[in-house]
């Protein structure tokens, strides 16, 4: 902070200080003084009148254009501060002018979510009825595999034919497994 500065400063300062001070209790009382003694000192004959008065009216003159002065720098100050608050007023409600927009933008993407999951929970519905198909399928193929177990255990023949069989189902079971993983896979969240 260069010389210029700190003077500014202290001049502020100091403005701001005799503004407050001669509008305090204080001011009031010291002038009342000062004015009472002012016009006791022609009555004791220690000046004239009309010295008095031109003394008095020097003195009252200088003080009122000094005071003139400070009140007008603590109102540019004060404006200046008004200032500085009015464009921090802005900026805030800038701020939460795009906060509310945020707060939109977070309703509509909740809501959107809210879709997502709804649809979620139809396709999983769809999923767990085709599992369940499924299951029905596998349900009745392992009934064929007991019947067809039971018919070939009386010859040869057959146990091959079981075989065949069973391989056959076997394929059939893991296409249908491998159906369900892919299901689900096409119809997980997310």
């Amino acid at each position: 902070m260069d010389i210029k500065e700190r003077q500014r400063i202290i001049m502020e300062k100091g403005a701001a200080n005799v503004t407050k001070w001669v509008g305090s209790t204080a001011s009031v009382i010291l002038h009342t003084i000062l004015f009472i003694v002012s016009f006791a000192l022609p009555t004791l004959g220690v000046v004239t009148f009309e010295r008095m008065l031109l003394v008095l009216t020097t003195i009252v003159s200088l003080e009122a254009i000094y005071l003139s002065i400070f009140i007008q720098m603590s109102i540019n100050m004060n404006n200046q501060n008004i200032e500085i608050i009015q464009e921090d007023i802005e900026e805030l409600g800038e701020d939460i002018e795009e906060i509310g927009e945020d707060i939109e933008e977070l309703g509509e993407d909740i809501e959107e979510i809210g879709e997502d999951l709804e649809e979620l929970g139809g396709d999983l519905e769809e999923i767990q009825k085709d599992v369940d198909e499924l299951q029905e399928n596998v349900d009745e193929i392992q009934e064929d595999v007991d019947e067809i177990q039971e018919e070939t255990k009386e010859d040869e023949d057959a146990e091959k034919k079981e075989s065949e069989l069973l391989l056959t189902i076997h394929a059939t079971l893991m296409l249908l497994q491998k159906e369900i993983e892919q299901l689900k896979i096409a119809h997980k969240p997310g």
